[in-house]
């Protein structure tokens, strides 16, 4: 153990030659204290580098001035957009953040969420997520609970999300006026806590655009990934297989579409001469590949900003409506009108 670690608030005060409770009184800054003796402890607490107890001073002010944040994998350009907007709004409070990966497995994010909790945080920033929404429910009860990326109706006050079907309605419709009537989709799992998600969502805004242009939905044109740019490689290679002409894809997300990218330039299949692609997130890497990728932009920094005020909001009985957040259509030159 450090030597900081070992000082005591009766070595400061044997130091400042001032009692105990004056120390902890200059510690709590809950109390006056003459200028001469904080001035004392002060210099006391400076000279022999103590550090306080976090841990003790949360059980005694019933405050650990923490706010848990579970996301999910650290990495992925769009979750940690979130999380440089929590630590962006958090870092001039008192408030430090603590960390939790679900990695999109159920069992992870349980364990994750729960260690948080037992850690007292004063308030809970949960981003997107496997948990159902009778679970989300509880955990608000006993925590303060903001959830971003993800809508759950019955705490729709506390949620900060974007209109993911219209984004996809916009993004498909794009190709549909770009001439194309194949257009495939590259999804997720869509019902890991209910219809109500940001995939299923997304998936649901393709199909009312097909619909709407008199285009029959092919469900062979539509499947699966999992996010990762793996399984858009994997997806790629399952629409070619399945022998159903397209002329576009539009992709859940930008990490799958670089996956599908890939594979069709594996195949020799040009973007956008013979396959026009559109993604979701607006990933910063994504302006630069080629050719750069027209994709929806989500504000992840901004959801993150304001998820973290809304806590602190929360928390301090200042609760504000969240409103849903605008998307844009970044057109850039992965598509191509169809002749």
């Amino acid at each position: 153990m450090s030597k900081a670690a070992k000082v005591t608030i009766q070595d400061i005060a044997h130091k400042a030659q001032v009692s105990q409770s004056t120390v902890s009184r200059v510690l709590s800054g809950n109390a006056p204290v003459a200028a001469t003796k904080r001035t004392a402890v002060l210099a006391a607490i400076d000279e022999l580098n103590y550090r306080p107890n976090i841990f003790a001073q949360s059980l005694a002010s019933g405050q650990s001035l923490t706010i848990g944040v579970l996301t999910q994998n650290f990495g992925n350009p769009f979750y940690d957009g979130i999380l440089v907007g929590i630590l962006q709004t958090l870092e001039p409070t008192p408030y430090s953040p603590i960390f939790g990966d679900g990695r999109w497995q159920l069992a992870v994010e349980k364990r994750a969420l729960r260690t948080l909790i037992d850690r007292q945080v004063d308030g809970l920033i949960v981003v997107g997520g496997l948990s159902p929404q009778e679970e989300i429910l509880a955990y608000s009860r006993d925590v303060p609970l903001i959830v971003a990326a993800r809508e759950i109706p019955d705490l729709a006050d506390q949620c900060l999300f974007i209109d993911n079907k219209k984004a996809a309605y916009d993004a498909t419709c794009y190709l549909i006026d770009m001439g194309h009537r194949h257009i495939a989709h590259v999804t997720a799992p869509m019902y890991y806590h209910g219809p109500i998600n940001d995939i299923f969502q997304r998936y649901q805004g393709y199909i009312q655009a097909l619909t709407e242009a008199g285009i029959e939905p092919d469900p062979q044109l539509v499947v699966e990934g999992d996010l990762s740019r793996q399984s858009g490689l994997m997806a790629l290679q399952n629409l070619v297989a399945s022998k159903r002409p397209f002329t576009a894809i539009f992709a859940a997300n930008d990490q799958m579409a670089i996956g599908i990218r890939l594979g069709l330039y594996r195949r020799g299949l040009r973007v956008p001469e013979d396959v026009s692609l559109v993604g979701f997130d607006d990933e910063p890497t994504t302006a630069y590949l080629t050719p750069p990728l027209t994709t929806v932009r989500q504000p992840a920094i901004e959801l993150g900003q304001t998820a973290a005020q809304a806590i602190l909001d929360l928390i301090n009985a200042n609760q504000q409506p969240c409103d849903p957040f605008d998307t844009e259509l970044i057109i850039r030159e992965s598509v191509a009108r169809r002749r």
